[in-house]
């Protein structure tokens, strides 16, 4: 199957050039004009994608090679470009530098790459370049840029952060000597600053009204500054693509009794890929969200629990001040109904965060850390649980300023290093710091479902 999708992947020299701001700003723009956008980012990132969804109106998808395998690539963002209805164009943001990718002796440099990205979806790549401290020495990077790899087709650059007309002219002068075009320059705007913390942004969900007006005026300073018609017409170079589009329901089989699975949400726990709900719904599972600093219960006739990542840190005394919750939480636990929970969620099922008091269903302390923990994971299941069976080996990463003490229980949840398992297994909980991407170990969510499946139907047999 040969599909074509018109794309153009959103690069840089480097991290903090500004591409999620152009990248957003240039999804705004588009969908302001009424196309159907489709966004995309490359690698694990969660908060770029929010910013992204708020900006297109449909969810933020990630490309990650490392996560998902390079062959799920090109699937899965045809996947993201067609459904739930097909996109007239879409929009991929890199990682880091252009040719940055996993540093992990089992892969070979630039792999997980922009550039990678790039060559799997066969995309043209606009460069990002900050130009507030270049002048005439912008040609020489980009020109560097443009045949470093000759497999990568750098179709033009965006000029960011520019000073005055006086400095976008000798810019635009010195790359017009290069051969790659400019297709726009933005002003330094200090108007468009958008709020970090101790892991990156602020995720847009938590910004509400905030962030929505930012991605507008991102919006409107793209469409200003940017030539849509040529990133449009370079997105319209690309290739058809010959795959299919990832379909979950290919993945996995229904579970019967079509278990109901909460799974967390809210503005403590953002992060989370669109696939793994795809594939708990595939799998046969109602599945309905919850948000912890809102709902007092658990959705009536619960099964199992799904709690991702976020910031319950941000939020721990809200979490905690929901006793009711916490409670069912815990009980939920206890009568062995299946528990997923990754990095926030294994702190929110602690027993404390930073001494605030969170769920008790393990028993571990958490608390915030000065060291940023942060890399791809290659992770073999220590033993049996309900996402896996011991032995299975996955990719993930991590992502964290905390710490879990003691680090893992009896029986840990992954090991990937030689000594050290990490999280907890405890029953029917599963809890870890690891992140995984369920469209690259499909088998979880199908384990997850129709452990949840049997639970329901032995509690129904009983009553």
């Amino acid at each position: 199957m040969v599909t074509s999708v018109p794309r153009v992947v959103v690069a840089a020299p480097s991290s903090n050039a500004g591409k999620t701001s152009v990248a957003t700003g240039l999804i705004a723009a588009l969908t302001a004009r009424g196309l159907t956008v489709s966004p995309h980012k490359v690698g694990p990132d969660y908060i770029d994608p929010g910013y992204h969804g708020l900006a297109a109106g449909r969810p933020g998808r990630n490309l990650d090679p490392w996560l998902v395998g390079e062959e799920r690539v090109a699937p899965l963002f045809l996947r993201g470009a067609l459904h739930p209805r097909p996109a007239d164009v879409a929009v991929v943001e890199g990682v880091m530098g252009l040719f940055d990718g996993a540093v992990h002796p089992s892969v070979e440099p630039g792999f997980a790459s922009t550039a990678h990205v790039a060559g799997l979806l066969r995309a043209p790549v606009v460069l990002v370049v900050d130009g507030s401290s270049q002048a005439r020495s912008v040609a020489a990077l980009v020109h560097g840029f443009a045949t470093f790899d000759p497999g990568v087709r750098l179709g033009g650059v965006v000029l960011n952060r520019v000073g005055s007309d006086r400095h976008e002219a000798i810019l635009r002068e010195a790359l017009a000597a290069a051969g790659v075009p400019v297709l726009g320059a933005v002003r330094r705007m200090e108007l468009l600053h958008t709020p970090s913390r101790h892991l990156g942004l602020i995720p847009a969900a938590e910004r509400s009204e905030a962030a929505l007006a930012t991605v507008r005026r991102l919006g409107e300073v793209v469409a200003s500054s940017v030539d849509l018609d040529a990133v449009l017409a370079l997105a319209r170079s690309a290739p058809p693509l010959p795959a299919r589009p990832w379909d979950p329901a290919a993945e996995v089989a229904p579970a019967p009794g079509r278990p109901r699975i909460a799974v967390a949400g809210g503005p403590a726990f953002t992060f989370g890929y669109t696939e793994n709900t795809e594939l708990l719904e595939a799998a046969g599972a109602e599945v309905v969200t919850l948000d912890p600093l809102r709902d007092e219960a658990l959705p009536a006739g619960t099964s199992g629990l799904v709690v991702g990542g976020g910031f319950p840190e941000v939020h721990a005394a809200e979490l905690s001040a929901n006793e009711r919750l916490r409670a069912d939480v815990a009980a939920l636990a206890e009568r062995g109904a299946p528990v997923a929970a990754e990095c926030a969620g294994l702190l929110y099922l602690a027993r404390e965060l930073d001494g605030i008091p969170m769920c008790g269903v393990l028993d571990v302390a958490t608390a915030m850390s000065p060291r940023l923990t942060l890399g791809y994971r290659s992770a073999v299941a220590v033993g049996d649980s309900v996402l896996a069976p011991a032995g299975t080996r996955v990719r993930g990463h991590e992502f964290h300023r905390t710490h879990a003490d003691p680090p893992a229980g009896a029986l840990g949840a992954w090991r990937w290093s030689a000594d050290h398992p990490e999280g907890f297994v405890a029953g029917s909980v599963h809890a870890s710091y690891l992140h995984l991407h369920w469209a690259g170990s499909p088998q979880l969510a199908q384990r997850f479902v129709t452990t949840c499946a049997r639970r329901s139907e032995s509690v129904r047999a009983h009553r």
